[in-house]
């Protein structure tokens, strides 16, 4: 049972949680006639009939960011802004006033193309092709990401492509950036082996109802999958934002939860 109260949503159970297993649930993050406003707008953006399956000719179709009201409602809900408060830090982060992007993946037997183990990176390379989402970098700091979100806009089950996470894979990834630095890695040389050092990490679905919203460590080693439903799914994959950049070495010990996770890995 979780003793979080309203001032302080996460407990410390749940915290802890979060920098052992890299993801925290939230049920309830955003209230579901938001998710219902938001569905019916992505519905009239994807140019498919919501009552006419055979209008659904693609396995995943991806929409942008939206800042309609649903979108920055669901974004910064008061425990949300608590959450971030207790994982990133008080003054630490940035709100949010839109949502995306949306992969709305389809029930569908093809493979969706994009449904391989990845981090989330966060800022473009120096010099190669940021064009190319794969020459995008990390860094042991997670300069430009604070937190990864994934907000469920409809009811999401097992068999409704839930993202898969591989649990504490986060504490991995720490030691794979820490030897390049500020520079940081980019994700064609973190994937190179398919994020082979986190293959034994249990693996877990992120599933539930419409309003949930996990917060993930922005280094948590994820995927998607085909969908085997029968509905549509719709989940936003927007990063928090950091104020200012996580540091590993202060001087009055006021680690955030996120810190405290790299600090772990670097051990």
């Amino acid at each position: 049972m979780d003793d979080g109260s309203d001032a302080h949503p996460l407990s410390h159970g749940r915290i802890q949680q979060f920098i052992r297993d890299g993801y925290v649930k939230i049920e309830g993050a955003f209230p579901r006639d938001l998710a219902d406003q938001g569905r019916s707008i992505l519905w009239r953006d994807m140019g498919c009939d919501e009552g006419d399956p055979t209008t659904w000719t693609k396995a995943v179709i991806r929409l942008g960011v939206y800042e309609q009201e649903p979108f920055a409602r669901a974004a910064s809900t008061p425990v949300l802004h608590k959450a971030f408060d207790q994982l990133v830090g008080p003054g630490r982060w940035l709100s949010r006033a839109s949502l995306g992007t949306f992969p709305v993946r389809f029930p569908s037997s093809d493979d969706p193309g994009d449904a391989g183990w990845h981090v989330d990176t966060s800022f473009p390379p120096e010099t190669a092709d940021p064009g190319d989402f794969l020459n995008w970098h990390v860094n042991v700091t997670s300069k430009g990401r604070a937190l990864l979100m994934l907000f469920l806009f409809s009811d999401v089950g097992e068999n409704d492509a839930p993202t898969r996470i591989r649990v504490a894979s986060h504490i991995d990834v720490a030691r794979m950036l820490a030897p390049a630095g500020e520079k940081g890695r980019s994700l064609r040389e973190l994937a190179v082996n398919d994020f082979v050092e986190t293959v034994k990490r249990r693996e877990v679905l992120a599933t539930g109802e419409a309003g949930t919203v996990y917060l993930c460590h922005p280094f948590l080693v994820h995927a998607a999958q085909p969908h085997r439903g029968t509905r549509p799914r719709f989940l936003a994959q927007p990063p928090l934002l950091p104020a200012a950049p996580f540091l590993l070495d202060r001087a009055d010990g006021d680690y955030s939860p996120v810190e405290q996770a790299i600090r772990i890995g670097l051990r």
